[in-house]
């Protein structure tokens, strides 16, 4: 570990951390293996919204609440303001290219992807292993992100298939 340039954080005690290779953090983060969810939205003009994300995780069962984060360049973040609609699609090993497509930037994450429409109005991804309609419930911006706890209005599973896992920068 690098000590020579050393940062300090304002709290009380200070404490001092050695700066940071961001490169070698990802790749240390990459060690774990995460699953692979498709968030999908309507953005300022209903426009359809989706986003690849391996940050989710489950945060509460009473009251029933999902974490997930997003990046604050992102052109969505307006689309999960407080109170606005979400679903989380966990994706199957077959949805590699989804996953790819909701990742890219472009004009129409949705062409040729099929989904239903969720009371919401918000897209739920077909053959996706589960999916869970939300809610924001609140927002906190942290670093570069935004976190953003949604509460689980509605959810739903298959009983088969396998996930998509991110590992090493790779899909397996």
């Amino acid at each position: 570990m690098n000590t020579s340039n050393v940062q300090t954080i304002n709290s009380t005690p200070a404490v001092e951390v050695p700066l940071i290779d961001t490169r070698e953090l990802r790749n240390t983060f990459g060690m774990f293996a995460t699953g692979v969810t498709a968030i999908t939205a309507l953005g300022e003009n209903g426009q359809l919204v989706g986003i690849t994300a391996n940050s989710f995780s489950s945060l509460s069962l009473d009251p029933a609440q999902i974490l997930w984060s997003l990046v604050l360049t992102s052109p969505n973040v307006s689309a999960f303001d407080e109170g606005k609609y979400f679903n989380v699609n966990i994706l199957s090993q077959s949805q590699e290219g989804l996953a790819m497509q909701m990742a890219t930037r472009s004009e129409d994450k949705f062409a040729g992807v099929q989904y239903c429409l969720s009371p919401t109005g918000v897209p739920l991804l077909e053959e996706a292993l589960a999916t869970l309609q939300c809610q924001v419930e609140f927002t906190r911006v942290s670093g570069d992100h935004l976190l953003i706890v949604g509460r689980v209005l509605d959810f739903d599973r298959v009983e088969e298939g396998e996930p998509l896992v991110f590992y090493r920068g790779r899909f397996k």
